[in-house]
């Protein structure tokens, strides 16, 4: 069964929700089902906290494109379609290298990843895989990455579970915003192409 356990609210009886309806109609194209779903039956606080998480990131050191390997990885192996699909988008409108990550599952194989990636997503694979982390791999890491960058990339998977067992937990699936995001860019290089 594809579509969520609760159904989604597609009208909101509060201003605010109403505002931020429309707010995430102008940035994506559409109402994405966790706020229909889930964040609209919770205290505005609660769907205020994915809007901090974004906030936080934006603090990040780290490099976008490593923030994203990270998050689409995490979503990967707890299989969240929608975090999935949003991740990607976000990383079709960033324009990030896709064909690395169309590689992410075959990463360990794959020469489109050098060492410090490789060694980075193996930990983060262990990490959200196994929930534990072996000393020779936390060594390995450390071996690339500085203290704080190490943390930010504990934060950025433990903040991914926190997205994707939200949309699991209500079997929340794809909201095609990956096809929404590529029309965009498809619209826009079209618009760049001069007229001959």
């Amino acid at each position: 069964m594809d579509s969520p356990f609760l159904s989604p609210i597609e009208k909101p009886r509060s201003f605010l929700w109403k505002l931020l309806y429309s707010f995430t109609r102008r940035r994506f194209g559409k109402v994405i089902t966790p706020i229909k779903v889930m964040a609209v039956r919770l205290p505005l606080a609660f769907g205020s906290f994915s809007g901090k998480i974004g906030q936080l990131d934006k603090k990040l050191q780290l490099p976008p494109e490593t923030v994203m390997l990270i998050r689409e990885r995490v979503a990967q192996i707890n299989v969240c379609l929608f975090c999935i699909d949003i991740g990607r988008a976000h990383t079709i409108m960033s324009a990030m290298n896709q064909a690395k990550f169309d590689a992410l599952p075959e990463y360990e194989t794959s020469t489109l990843f050098d060492r410090k990636e490789k060694v980075l997503l193996d930990f983060v694979t262990i990490l959200a895989r196994d929930r534990k982390m072996e000393h020779e791999l936390f060594e390995k890491l450390a071996q690339y990455y500085d203290e704080r960058s190490i943390c930010e990339i504990v934060w950025i998977v433990a903040t991914e579970f926190y997205y994707n067992i939200s949309n699991i937990g209500l079997n929340i699936h794809s909201d095609m915003i990956c096809d929404i995001a590529q029309k965009k860019m498809h619209q826009t290089a079209d618009n760049l192409v001069p007229n001959l």
